[in-house]
């Protein structure tokens, strides 16, 4: 097969707040990738532009080669930054090598284990009033498992009152009939964790996820064995290597990398691996777009140890813009939600079609009208800093 040398690399900033990635071959193939790291749009597009000089004339062939020298072939690697744009170059890498093949990616990583994968959808951000009202709303759109964040701003050590809402908001969820994931979001230091942790667990929550900050592996394991309740982590976490002080502690036993911040669909891949043999389970993160959200269900179809998808339709901080998941989608039926799953994709490549015209003009316009998005800023009564 000839080579097909890397003649173009693009980068579209487009609402809500998603960076997409497009690479064109000289030979006219052209694959897309996401490489959002909301927060930090800018830095991800100068990455992106360090990565354009770096591969424009490569063989889009080499996806492997590309990336060990995309992460290695520089004194300094990883991290949030260089990876989430080294994730959006290896998905477009990956969909090119599908479509001149003409088969899904999943058949590239030994084919599919199952037919269709379950999924779960938001119900909260941080404005808990009408939680039951989006639950009902999520269960009457085929969903049978939702997530919520856990709790609002808290201080270090709190009053243990300000964790009885959470337990009943767990608790009129799961009445309706639907599982429930709750999302800590590293809101909560250990001495507040060890506490909601034992409180919940009566009610059978599906997963706690992020208890504690990530970098803290030993007093995660520590909160597991306090529990039975399923802890999950990863969306922080940028690498195998990153993985391995919590597999190693027996910390986790649900692991949640981001492809668009993890490497892509080859470290999405191997990681899936290094956790299975830990027989931890794989429910990737995908707040994001559809292009993480296709490049996740190709590795979820092939690996024996997937879990559960998060899809962000119609997710909390959609709501105030003009896009949402299936925007930018010629065909929104590939996400169809049928009794809590969605049917694995058949297309080539990643198996969907963007539409690469309305993604111009999104780009144009939000470059001209709108900032990069910021997450906000939360302080306690007393002006400290808080986690958001």
């Amino acid at each position: 097969m000839a080579p097909s040398l890397i003649s173009s690399i693009e980068t579209f900033r487009v609402p809500p707040r998603w960076v997409f990635l497009r690479v064109e071959t000289e030979d006219g193939h052209v694959g897309w990738g996401e490489a959002t790291l909301e927060g930090h749009t800018e830095a991800i597009e100068g990455a992106i532009c360090d990565l354009r000089d770096r591969f424009v004339g490569a063989d889009a062939d080499c996806i492997q080669d590309i990336w060990q020298v995309a992460l290695r072939g520089r004194f300094y690697r990883g991290g949030p930054v260089l990876m989430s744009a080294l994730s959006g170059l290896d998905i477009a890498l990956w969909d090119i090598k599908g479509k001149k093949l003409g088969v899904p990616i999943y058949q590239l990583l030994g084919g599919k284990v199952r037919d269709k994968l379950r999924v779960y959808g938001w119900i909260g951000g941080d404005d808990f009033a009408a939680l039951k009202q989006e639950a009902e709303r999520r269960k009457r759109q085929g969903f049978t498992a939702v997530k919520m964040n856990a709790t609002d701003s808290l201080a270090w050590i709190d009053s243990p009152t300000t964790l009885d809402d959470t337990v009943q908001r767990l608790r009129d969820i799961r009445a309706l009939g639907l599982d429930v994931g709750l999302d800590f979001h590293g809101r909560l230091h250990k001495g507040m964790a060890r506490q909601l942790v034992k409180l919940l667990e009566p009610h059978q929550p599906l997963f706690i996820e992020e208890p504690l900050l990530p970098s803290h592996p030993q007093e995660t394991a520590d909160l597991s064995k306090l529990v039975g309740t399923p802890i999950a982590l990863g969306e922080r976490l940028f690498s195998r290597t990153d993985f391995r002080p919590y597999l190693e502690a027996r910390a986790i036993d649900i692991a949640q990398p981001d492809v668009s911040h993890c490497g892509g669909i080859s470290e999405l891949h191997r990681i899936a691996s290094l956790t299975e043999t830990y027989d931890v389970g794989l429910a990737p993160h995908c707040p994001l777009g559809p292009l993480a959200l296709a490049a996740c269900m190709q590795v979820d179809a092939a690996v024996p140890n997937f879990f559960i998808q998060e899809m962000s339709w119609e997710i909390h901080y959609n709501k105030a813009t003009v896009a949402d998941l299936h925007t930018y989608v010629v065909d929104p039926k590939v996400f169809e939600v049928k009794d809590g799953h969605v049917d694995v994709l058949q297309g080539p490549g990643l198996g969907i079609e963007i539409n690469e015209v309305l993604v111009r003009e999104a780009s144009e316009n939000y470059l001209k009208n709108e900032k990069a998005w910021r997450n906000p800023v939360w302080r306690g009564e007393d002006g400290s800093v808080r986690e958001w």
